[in-house]
């Protein structure tokens, strides 16, 4: 895992939806990065709160990124339209993966605050409680 206050350096990613995902765009806002897969007990778990963090923060300046380690993209875009998810999502391709290794485990929750630096570094699942806490680290 990475160390608190550390700067990541994410690559640009293409997302799902056919638009991409810049991290350079994001400069002076929380961004949210969610590692997981539509396979994971433990993602499909986590995730309707993640979405639920999303609806609720994304007008006040959070930006995410969810990073599917799906085996295909087709998988994960079913997956996402079977279950309503409306947060960004990037398959995060074995290729990409060499540019921003994923830390281990499932699922993975980091969190950059808007000075570039990483407020928050889970891995596992978090309790929905535990997720809406990260409101609080918006600022």
């Amino acid at each position: 895992m990475p160390e608190l206050g550390t700067r990541l350096r994410m690559p640009r990613i293409d997302l799902l939806n056919g638009q991409s995902f810049d991290p350079a765009q994001t400069a002076g806002q929380p961004l949210l990065i969610y590692w997981w897969s539509s396979t994971c007990p433990f993602c499909a778990l986590q995730s309707p709160s993640m979405d639920a963090l999303w609806r609720e923060q994304k007008s006040k300046g959070l930006k995410m990124v969810a990073l599917s380690i799906d085996r295909k993209p087709e998988e994960v875009s079913a997956y996402l339209a079977k279950r309503g998810y409306t947060f960004p999502v990037a398959w995060a391709s074995p290729a990409w993966r060499l540019a921003f290794p994923k830390p281990k485990g499932l699922p993975i929750t980091l969190l950059v605050g808007r000075d570039g630096r990483l407020r928050l570094a889970e891995k596992g699942q978090m309790f929905a409680e535990d997720v809406q806490a990260i409101a609080q680290l918006l600022d």
